[in-house]
């Protein structure tokens, strides 16, 4: 399961981030853009990060139980999803889970706990990332770690984040991957 050492994790969308992202002090890097031919080969560079895959946007990788027996073959720690039967089916994998949800109104933030209820992902990451009160609502609400991500561009909403109950935030910014 993720552990976070570091509470930033660095989300990337390209190889050179990736890399830059494993040389970082990071210790979790949220690989949002892969495919099935360089996943294989970015993996085996990952040394001792955690990295989790976002399969619902991964290129060549259907999204059933195969593709999770494939990233797991290869070396991923975990995925992202925003998909219930995949979060269930990668917890039945031993593979760790981050539940993606985009909290945009009141109903939007019911359904989420709803379902954190039923699937009981290892995190629940929170989207915008820069709603603290939100944020601090479903650490109240739910035993479930969170991590915010989307919209974190400055120190201060990382502090923010972690203030309001945040386990980690995830930020493609790559000056926040060093504070």
């Amino acid at each position: 399961m993720l552990e976070l050492i570091n509470p930033v994790i660095a989300a990337v969308r390209t190889d050179e981030e990736y890399c830059a992202a494993v040389k970082s002090p990071v210790s979790a890097i949220f690989m949002l853009k892969a495919d099935i031919l360089t996943l294989p080969k970015l993996l085996a560079q990952k040394g001792d990060k955690y990295v989790y895959v976002h399969i619902d946007i991964a290129e060549g990788l259907g999204k059933d139980k195969r593709a999770l027996e494939y990233l797991k073959k290869c070396g991923a720690d975990g995925i992202i999803s925003t998909k219930n039967h995949l979060i269930s089916a990668a917890k039945e994998l031993g593979l760790g889970t981050v539940q993606r949800f985009f909290l945009i109104d009141s109903a939007s933030v019911t359904t989420a706990l709803e379902i954190v209820a039923v699937t009981k992902p290892d995190y629940a990451e929170l989207m915008p990332g820069i709603l603290p009160k939100e944020v601090k609502s479903f650490v109240d609400k739910t035993h479930t770690k969170i991590i915010a991500g989307g919209l974190i561009e400055t120190k201060k909403d990382v502090m923010s984040a972690l203030s309001a109950g945040a386990d980690g935030v995830s930020t493609g910014k790559k000056e926040l991957w060093n504070i």
